[in-house]
């Protein structure tokens, strides 16, 4: 089966839904804080069960597959045609959103990983020697804006997708007329030398 403009446009799209709708069920399941179990000079945190860690580094592993398949479909040289790089990138819409989707990205996977690595380090170091500890959780809303920017990024790598095949056949067209013409330039110059 050949890869298509409208099959990458799939795969960009259900990958950065499937990482919006992680994000923001992580965002949902955190609980708001632990509970502090004073112990003998230390007080261990008590957190309930949830699933916001495994949520947060899956959200994130599907951006990531998202931005890869989104920055391939750029390139790809669909039906055996590849157009230079170059080209793309002389187009200043195209320009824009390349740089908006990349920006993005890279938003979005930071505001995904700080609150899942940040929770992961409550969770993990749960004893502490404060006696006056609150066992405080990831700082709320970061997960869930980073789903959003998420869902914004591969929304971003569609519309540079668009761009590209825009100017892809655009360059195609153009190369295909200039061949027409060298041909026919070609054929007139044959039949002149024929006929002298």
């Amino acid at each position: 089966m050949a890869v298509s403009v409208k099959t990458m446009a799939s795969i960009v799209s259900f990958f950065g839904f499937v990482s919006f709708i992680l994000g923001v069920i992580a965002e949902n399941k955190k609980p708001a804080a632990g509970t502090p179990v004073p112990g003998k000079g230390v007080v261990t945190c008590k957190f309930p069960a949830d699933p916001t860690v495994a949520l947060g580094y899956l959200s994130f592993a599907f951006l990531i597959v998202s931005t890869v398949a989104g920055y391939m479909s750029l390139f790809y040289p669909y039906k055996g045609k590849s157009v230079p790089q170059g080209v793309l990138f002389k187009s200043t819409s195209f320009l824009v959103f390349f740089n908006v989707a990349v920006f993005t990205t890279g938003l979005a996977a930071a505001m995904l990983l700080w609150p899942t690595i940040t929770e992961q380090m409550h969770l993990q170091r749960n004893v502490h020697d404060d006696l006056t500890y609150t066992c405080p959780t990831a700082k709320t809303g970061l997960l869930g804006g980073g789903a959003f920017l998420s869902l914004d990024s591969s929304l971003f790598w569609l519309v540079a997708l668009m761009l590209a095949d825009n100017a892809r056949e655009d360059f195609l067209d153009e190369e295909d007329k200039g061949g027409e013409v060298a041909s026919n330039a070609y054929v007139a110059h044959s039949v002149v030398d024929a006929s002298a």
